[in-house]
């Protein structure tokens, strides 16, 4: 539990979300979509998700802007995640594919990611040069980044490890806002509506501290501290429903939170497989709730936001 809030507070500070065009989930969250194409709008600059880390290691749509000169007309045209613009013949600008082998070379193995294809990938550039090159084929509409890291045997989630997961991920969740509220100075990583609410969790003196805590005390915990978990599980919902906001969670909006946890959590693809109880590849609020043991009279969508 410290390994995942040292984790993902070391990088909150340089989290930031980006205009997306969404992507549909894959067939690691839920059974394989249709090939019909929905249109892509292009959304809104958001804020930062303190949650999650580099968003765009990882999210299939982020929005990059060529460094060119003045004069360029690449200058301010914008080109999605593995693509990079390019002048025709009339000087008009346009996106193509980046050619795999111009992308830097991987620094470290921490820059490595792992596709759906289970390939290990340098980075994230290399992932998506190459899945640009594949689109319009079934092998790239299939192909999403899975997880950051390179590609390794995953163990398979047990029944009664699932049952597990998501005491560990409520407690953790809590306790990312709690830290996240004792160092909110003036960094607005929480806004005042929601630094209110975790104030009331903080000051709680039955507040389960942090720390690696056995699984019998965490379901106590939330059995008797039952009203100090249903902020934070709809304080994550909001932070990832963001492409577009709409109370429903696709695989690219729920990327930078499964994407760090799986080679931590081998549960995480499994949970959230089960999340979508419709399997209609999005993950509701409800459904959300749901899988974290919030009742259906506390949902609540005002907390989202």
């Amino acid at each position: 539990m410290r390994v995942w809030i040292v984790f993902i507070l070391c990088l909150a500070g340089h989290a930031m979300a980006a205009p997306t065009e969404e992507e549909p989930m894959d067939e690691a969250l839920v059974a394989e979509e249709p090939e019909a194409e929905e249109p892509v709008a292009e959304e809104p600059e958001v804020g930062a998700n303190p949650v999650q880390i580099e968003i765009g290691e990882f999210d299939e749509a982020i929005e990059v802007v060529e460094d060119v000169v003045a004069e360029n007309p690449c200058l301010n045209h914008h080109c999605k995640k593995g693509k990079v613009c390019e002048v025709d013949e009339s000087n008009t600008p346009m996106c193509v594919c980046q050619d795999p082998s111009t992308c830097p070379a991987a620094e470290g193995e921490f820059e490595h990611v792992c596709g759906t294809d289970n390939k290990t990938y340098d980075t994230s550039c290399h992932f998506f040069a190459t899945k640009c090159t594949l689109e319009g084929t079934k092998k790239g509409h299939k192909l999403h980044l899975d997880y950051i890291g390179p590609c390794k045997f995953i163990e398979p989630c047990m029944d009664t490890e699932l049952n597990e997961f998501p005491l560990r991920m409520r407690d953790w969740l809590k306790n990312v806002l709690v830290t996240l509220y004792e160092r909110d100075e003036d960094n607005n990583l929480l806004t005042e509506k929601q630094k209110l609410r975790v104030k009331k969790i903080y000051e709680n003196e039955k507040r389960l501290q942090a720390g690696d805590h056995s699984l019998d005390l965490l379901a106590h915990d939330f059995e008797k501290n039952y009203n100090m978990y249903i902020f934070p599980v709809h304080w994550q919902f909001g932070q990832l429903d963001q492409h577009p906001v709409d109370g429903y969670l696709t695989h690219t909006e729920l990327s930078p939170l499964r994407a760090p946890l799986i080679p931590m959590e081998h549960c995480t693809t499994r949970f959230f497989e089960q999340c979508d109880a419709d399997s209609d590849k999005y993950i509701a609020l409800e459904e959300w709730a749901a899988c974290f043991g919030i009742k259906d009279q506390d949902i609540d969508k005002d907390l989202i936001i």
